[in-house]
C-alpha cells in the first residue's frame, strides 16, 4: 500500500520535467502525419489533456475503490491496482518508439485509476489491519508516501538523470517500479481481520 501511495505522488510530479520534450515529440507527430505543424492551441490543448486526464483517472479508481475493496478484499484490491499502473507504464514507456502520443494520455489514465484507486484502499487496508496503539502512525504513511514519491519524481526528473530528450519515456515509465515492488510483496501479507469477519464471516481467519 505504501508503494501505491509512493506511485501516486511520483505521477504526480513526474510529468512536469520532460514537459519541453513531450511538447515537442508531440509537434514532430504531428508534422509527420499531417504535413503541417499543430497550432499553438492544438498544442496547449493536448499538453493540457495529457496533465489533467490523470485527475479523471484517479476520479474513476476512486469510485471503485468501494466495491473492489469489498468484492475482492482490500490486499486483492490493491494487487488489481497494479493491473493500469504497469499497462500505463508501458503505453508511456513506448509512445515514442511507436510515435504516438496518444499513448501517453491513455497512459496517463490507466496510471491515475491505480492511483486513485490504491490511495484509498491503502488508508483502510492499513488502518484495519494496524495494531491499535499504532494505528495513527500507520495512517499518515500514506501522506509520507506520498511525499516521497513527489520528491523522488522531481529528482528524476533532473537534467543530471533522466530528464533529458534521450530518456524521457523512461522517465514516465518510471512508474512501474514501486508498483513491481508491491506486486512482488503484498500476497505475503495477509488480508483484513475486517473484510475477513465482516464481508468473508471468517471469524478464524480473523482472529
Amino acid at each position: 500500500g505504501i508503494t501505491g501511495a509512493f506511485h501516486y505522488g511520483l505521477q504526480i510530479s513526474i510529468i512536469n520535467s520532460p514537459a519541453e520534450y513531450i511538447q515537442s515529440f508531440i509537434r514532430e507527430t504531428w508534422l509527420q502525419r499531417y504535413g503541417s505543424s499543430p497550432s499553438a492551441e492544438v498544442l496547449t490543448l493536448m499538453w493540457s489533456f495529457i496533465v489533467s486526464i490523470y485527475s479523471i483517472g484517479g476520479l474513476l479508481g476512486s469510485s471503485s475503490a468501494g466495491y473492489l475493496s469489498v468484492r475482492f478484499g482490500r490486499k486483492k484490491a490493491m494487487l488489481l491496482a497494479n493491473i493500469p499502473a504497469l499497462l500505463g507504464a508501458a503505453l508511456m514507456g513506448l509512445s515514442r518508439l511507436c510515435g504516438s502520443f496518444e499513448m501517453i494520455i491513455a497512459g496517463r489514465l490507466f496510471s491515475g485509476v491505480c492511483g486513485g484507486l490504491a490511495q484509498n484502499v491503502h488508508i483502510m487496508y492499513a488502518g484495519e489491519c494496524a495494531p491499535q496503539n499504532l494505528r495513527g502512525l500507520i495512517a499518515i504513511t500514506a501522506s509520507t508516501s506520498i511525499a516521497a514519491g513527489k520528491f523522488v519524481g522531481f529528482a528524476l526528473g533532473l537534467r543530471e538523470v533522466l530528464g533529458v530528450e534521450a530518456l524521457w519515456p523512461v522517465l514516465l515509465a518510471a512508474n512501474a517500479v514501486p508498483v513491481l515492488i508491491q506486486l512482488l510483496t503484498l500476497p505475503f501479507f495477509p488480508d483484513s481481520p475486517r473484510y475477513l469477519l465482516i464481508d468473508q464471516k471468517d471469524k478464524e481467519g480473523c482472529i
